[in-house]
């Protein structure tokens, strides 16, 4: 069973009972990420979430590390475009305890001047690395290239000039500013109950205050630009991307499947013409990101820069080929079962169902279901997804590239 509560200070709290588990799965999730920060502090919610491990009033970081260890627990956080998450993993037994550390950290950190210059170094080190990883590089010059001079569009690790800035002062003045009970939820997932977990929450948490105070940006524009960057690599890594669908959108799960059927998995169109058909990529496959008010769907493709431009007019072509025919029944059958099954597998972990509470409840303010997933999966028409398909591909895409070119082209003829 799920419970939702909320503290008078407007915290969230949601706890779903699992009581045939020993583990518990907790996040704090913060509703602010790198689409919140301005050109000056883009990168500091990611700077923020490396900070909070380094020590508190009454904890060292070495200490903090040593507590999770020694209960045989996990903690960890991530930093996204929208959301950052701190979260742990424990027996049952040791609840009390891994909240306790957690919220210790988010209230009480003392961000030392020492460790913020320690930290400015670590995560410097950490951009070098992207930049030297093209497959990974290629998908932040995605966002930068369809949210020009947007938020949307800005690193989440930030810049080594922004990073250089950044002084103990705005640490704080940016926690103050979002780090708020109005703008954080607590999810609990495992053998813990409502009745045990809110009593603690209330005295960890109920003495917090203020309200989000988030910088208003201009809704982003979806820009359908192309942007190579010109790289000694020995493969061409290649994004072409087109807009999509925000969170809360219905035709999210029409998009789900037609994501599985062009290069969610072995058996999609992409990777079977491009890979075991033709041997032009070894790594090929969509994706697709909601956020809160728009969405981006990619396919990545890393080949030869000598097949670079053959493999981008081929992945067109495939798209070209469902805006005129859609898929078929057995794919869309296939796709179905995939789906449920990919997802009522993924829920046999505590950590999956904690974060899906902390997503919904952040992003949608309430929760979904597993039956309303699953019925809105199998409520999907081949004319819903043709629909989806017709809308997001039935334009020009976006495109980038990094590798050892400076040019390459989208074709305009995609139906």
């Amino acid at each position: 069973m799920i419970y939702r509560e909320k503290l008078s200070n407007g915290l969230r709290i949601v706890v779903e009972e699992i009581p045939f588990v020993r583990s518990v799965s907790l996040g704090i999730w913060v509703g602010t990420g790198s689409r919140d920060e301005e050109p000056a502090n883009n990168g500091m919610s990611h700077f923020l979430e490396h900070m909070l491990f380094k020590g508190t009033d009454t904890r060292t970081a070495k200490q903090i590390a040593e507590l999770f260890d020694g209960i045989g627990g996990q903690v960890n956080a991530f930093t996204s475009k929208e959301y950052t998450c701190f979260y742990a993993k424990v027996l049952d037994e040791h609840f009390e305890l891994a909240l306790s550390t957690l919220a210790d950290m988010l209230f009480h950190s003392l961000f030392l001047e020492e460790e913020v210059n320690k930290e400015r170094k670590v995560i410097i080190e950490e951009i070098k690395m992207y930049e030297d990883a093209p497959d990974e590089l290629v998908h932040d010059l995605i966002g930068e290239t369809v949210f020009p001079s947007h938020p949307l569009g800005f690193s989440i690790l930030g810049t080594e000039q922004s990073l250089n800035s950044f002084t103990r002062k705005d640490i704080l003045q940016y926690i103050q500013n979002h780090y708020t009970p109005d703008n954080i939820v607590l999810a609990v997932a495992g053998n813990v109950r409502m009745s045990q977990v809110l009593p603690i929450a209330t005295k960890l948490f109920e003495g917090a205050s203020g309200t989000c105070k988030r910088s208003k940006s201009q809704p982003p524009k979806f820009m359908r630009n192309t942007q190579v960057r010109n790289k000694a690599t020995e493969q061409a890594h290649l994004v072409l991307a087109t807009e999509c669908y925000a969170f809360h959108d219905p035709r999210v799960y029409p998009l789900i499947l037609l994501n599985n059927v062009l290069g969610g998995s072995s058996s999609s169109r992409l990777f079977q013409e491009i890979r075991e058909e033709r041997g032009m990529a070894y790594s090929v496959y969509s994706y697709y990101t909601a956020y809160r008010d728009t969405g981006l769907f990619g396919i990545y493709a890393g080949t030869s820069p000598e097949q670079a431009q053959q493999v981008i007019d081929l992945c067109v072509k495939i798209l070209d080929d469902i805006v005129e025919n859609g898929i078929t029944g057995d794919e869309l059958m296939k796709a179905k079962e995939q789906v449920k099954g990919s997802l009522m597998l993924s829920l046999e972990s505590t950590s999956a169902r904690m974060s899906r509470l902390g997503k919904n409840e952040l992003l949608l303010g309430r929760q979904v279901s597993l039956d309303e997933t699953l019925e809105k999966i199998n409520n999907v028409t081949l004319d819903h997804v043709k629909d989806v398909a017709i809308d997001m591909f039935d334009q020009s895409l976006a495109l980038a590239a990094v590798g050892p070119f400076d040019h390459l082209s989208v074709p305009d003829d995609v139906s």
